[in-house]
């Protein structure tokens, strides 16, 4: 399979970080949501807490290649084209995606930073963004669990999108992204 993308499917390198965002989705979010399993100040409710954030963080620095990659190729062409509507809709929400992938992380940092908490990543610790400021910290957690929720439709709406491409529509949206079968 070839790394680069091709005007017909996207090459490894793409699938690849493609897949593994996926992935760190899943992570990210089991571990906000099964730290609700766990007492407040619980070690497995801290240990569930500092996962979610340094996955959160892999996805920030994982999205910079995403982009890289997304940028140095041609974006695959589907087949039969979509509608007008389809792909103006699909790259609104691609771009919505990508600014989940940049700004939940961002959020995150900026949320433990004016806690005053520290800021852990596989064994490091990453600088303060900001002044601890505890009101301000209110402010940056709603915003970060408010987009946190819109986050699942927004992943809810790409996976049945492709679906519907692929079940429905039957074009080769989902056939680019898979890798190729032997």
């Amino acid at each position: 399979m070839n790394w680069k993308n091709t005007s017909f499917r996207y090459g490894s390198l793409s699938i690849g970080i493609h897949w593994l965002m996926f992935l760190l989705f899943i992570a990210v979010y089991a571990s906000i949501e099964l730290r609700e399993l766990y007492p407040k100040g619980s070690d497995p409710r801290e240990a569930l807490k500092t996962w979610h954030f340094m996955l959160g963080m892999l996805v920030f620095f994982l999205v910079w290649p995403r982009l890289a990659a997304r940028l140095a190729a041609p974006t695959p062409g589907i087949q039969p084209p979509p509608v007008n509507w389809q792909a103006i809709s699909a790259n609104l929400l691609k771009f919505a995606l990508y600014v989940l992938m940049i700004g939940m992380p961002i959020s995150g940092w900026l949320l433990l930073s004016a806690s005053g908490k520290p800021i852990p990543f596989f064994g490091f610790q990453l600088p303060a963004l900001i002044a601890e400021n505890k009101d301000l910290a209110k402010l940056i957690k709603e915003i970060h669990e408010t987009t946190g929720t819109v986050g699942y439709y927004l992943i809810g709406l790409h996976f049945v999108a492709a679906l519907y491409h692929h079940y429905i529509k039957r074009d080769n949206t989902l056939l680019r992204i898979l890798p190729e079968r032997k």
